[in-house]
């Protein structure tokens, strides 16, 4: 741990934070080569110009993003509050499940892709991305976002797609928002680049920090579960929180548990946050607001905001699963039996993690069994998302951050409609039982709390 952990002032953390000073985190840390966000959102502003006529060049009314984790839901958000200020573009659509009902209702055939992986071997994009192409082959209407000498910087090359972003490595999925990632994506939705970017030098860094300071302050005190209040209609911003603060602080038994609600719930382990725009542009101050938020709060708890360390046990959990095909049997109750699992296991100072593999498209209901698990435990903070979208941000704190967590898995009952991957010997309907296994799998060796529930419709726990 720094000797100086969660002791600085505000404005020495920010000062050094934009020296890159790497003694503000552990040793070992690997902020040496994920600081790449703190420059971004001004090296892409002097390329917006250049960006927006790129933008002007696509035909499509439609984009579809195919994507995992913090490069899927960067684009999640701004498309949503685009919306949400009754902004015009391109309808921006996010495709980043295993789904096999939602991958096969992704409008790919009238739409532009986008294919965004910082690793280029990331499963998921993967394979959506070998979808796409067995229904629209011609390369011209694809561009790929990744890294430098990636895979699928290779393959892009090879098959000649419309354009290759190579976004600048040194940036973390989770704070890539402004960059490539974010923005490319942001273009194409109709966004002033420019602006959005242009935002960043709005923002009161020792303010930002300071929030940060007070997150991880409050965590160690016993106040870890960060409630970002956030407007109902700007709901996708708190998604993008949730990920960016769990991911990045939840690890070696700490963390802030960020539990995204548009309503002040209160209690002892709560400690609430604001959240709001008053323009669709004001998402690059928040953006970066938040990161540099995020990285103090790290500092505050002597944990590395930056690396994941329990993130790849899941995928690894899942690739055992499916080169041992068939799938295993696991233990699964019927809706009913939640009830009385909840109460024979929830302690005080607990979250309940309610992880849905299912089909997109039941937010409301997932939103009223949050509130409905809430209220039965006397305002206990409960998180709700679906998989595998969470086992690339939030998935990280259930495996590494304190042993709160109650996980309830909620999976289909009945069979999926199969839909093959080109080139693999499963399909999305059993790669996706093999994700929440695996991650099952993953939660059970770091001794979480877990209940995996089979259901047709999740009115069946409402």
């Amino acid at each position: 741990m720094s000797t100086d952990s969660g002791s600085l002032e505000p404005e020495d953390l920010y000062r050094r934070l934009l020296a890159r000073d790497a003694t503000l985190w552990p040793e070992g840390n690997v902020s040496a080569n994920r600081l790449g966000w703190l420059d971004s959102p001004r090296e892409l502003e002097r390329e917006s110009k250049e960006l927006t006529k790129w933008a002007e060049t696509i035909d499509q009314d439609t984009v579809v993003l195919l994507g995992m984790g913090g490069s899927s839901l960067g684009p999640e958000v701004l498309a949503s509050v685009r919306d949400s200020f009754g902004g015009s573009g391109r309808r921006v659509v996010v495709c980043d499940t295993t789904d096999p009902e939602t991958v096969a209702a992704a409008p790919i055939e009238d739409a532009f892709m986008l294919v965004s992986s910082k690793s280029g071997t990331t499963l998921e994009p993967n394979v959506l991305f070998a979808h796409a192409r067995s229904r629209v082959a011609d390369p011209r209407r694809y561009a790929v976002i990744t890294d430098p000498g990636t895979p699928l910087a290779a393959e892009a090359e090879e098959i000649g797609v419309g354009r290759l972003f190579q976004n600048r490595p040194d940036i973390g999925g989770r704070y890539s928002v402004l960059s490539y990632f974010g923005l490319v994506p942001a273009v194409l939705a109709g966004y002033d680049i420019g602006e959005l970017c242009g935002r960043v030098l709005e923002v009161d860094g020792e303010d930002a920090v300071r929030l940060g300071l007070e997150m991880g302050r409050a965590a160690l005190e016993g106040r870890d579960k960060a409630t970002l209040v956030v407007p109902e209609v700007q709901r996708a911003l708190g998604l993008w929180l949730e990920q960016l603060i769990a991911e990045s602080t939840g690890k070696q038994g700490t963390g802030c548990v960020p539990v995204p609600t548009s309503e002040q719930e209160r209690g002892e382990d709560r400690h609430l946050i604001d959240v709001s725009l008053t323009s669709a542009h004001e998402l690059g101050e928040t953006f970066y607001r938040f990161e540099l938020a995020t990285a103090a709060a790290g500092h505050a708890l002597g944990i590395d905001p930056f690396d994941e360390p329990n993130v790849a046990e899941s995928k690894a959990n899942t690739n055992r699963v499916l080169e041992n095909l068939p799938l295993p049997e696991v233990p699964t109750s019927e809706p009913g039996a939640l009830w009385d699992y909840l109460e024979e296991t929830v302690q005080p100072r607990d979250y309940v993690s309610l992880q849905a593999y299912l089909p997109y498209g039941s937010e409301a209901k997932l939103e009223q069994l949050r509130h409905k698990v809430r209220d039965r435990f006397g305002g206990m903070a409960v998180t709700a998302g679906y998989g595998p979208r969470f086992l690339h941000s939030t998935g990280q704190l259930h495996k590494g951050g304190p042993n709160e967590v109650v996980a309830v898995q909620l999976v289909r009952r009945s069979p999926a409609p199969q839909l093959p991957i080109p080139g693999k010997p499963y399909d999305f309907a059993t790669l996706i039982s093999a994700q929440a296994i695996g991650d099952l799998q993953s939660l059970e060796a770091h001794g979480r709390r877990c209940s995996r529930v089979s259901l047709d419709d999740l009115s069946e726990l409402l």
